[in-house]
């Protein structure tokens, strides 16, 4: 990203980059700690080829770090902010989701008897016929 790119765009691209549910997954999973490949793919139940790409794009974007020792790579989050925007991400959601919740429980209360009555309409005049 050049320095001349508006904020609005890098901040669309930074959403962009966590834009795909597994991305999301890993980020939720290292907000309790450092933790290896092999405990990450357990967890999100994804081929180890498509974890290993998602990682791929979380480290090049530097919202991850990797550590190896041996043959075990480590993740953790770089910083303490993405945890602190997944959880304003949980609670926009939960006001988002309670509100069709609102929804759902009225469509489900819904009887076709509550029907409100159709208002009377005016009768149509005769139309005048030339005599």
């Amino acid at each position: 990203m050049s320095p001349s790119v508006p904020l609005y765009q890098a901040k669309a691209e930074f959403f962009r980059m966590l834009g795909h549910p597994v991305r999301i997954r890993v980020l939720e999973l290292l907000q309790s700690g450092p933790m290896p490949v092999r405990d990450l793919l357990a967890a999100i139940e994804v081929e180890p080829s498509s974890l290993s790409q998602q990682l791929a794009v979380l480290r090049r974007s530097g919202i991850v770090t990797a550590t190896r020792g041996g043959s075990t790579v480590v993740y953790e989050l770089a910083g303490g902010d993405v945890a602190d925007l997944l959880a304003a991400a949980r609670r926009i959601l939960t006001v988002m989701l309670s509100g069709q919740n609102e929804l759902l429980e009225e469509l489900r209360g819904f009887r076709p008897h509550d029907t409100p009555p159709t208002p009377p309409t005016a009768p149509i005049p005769a139309l005048e016929t030339p005599g």
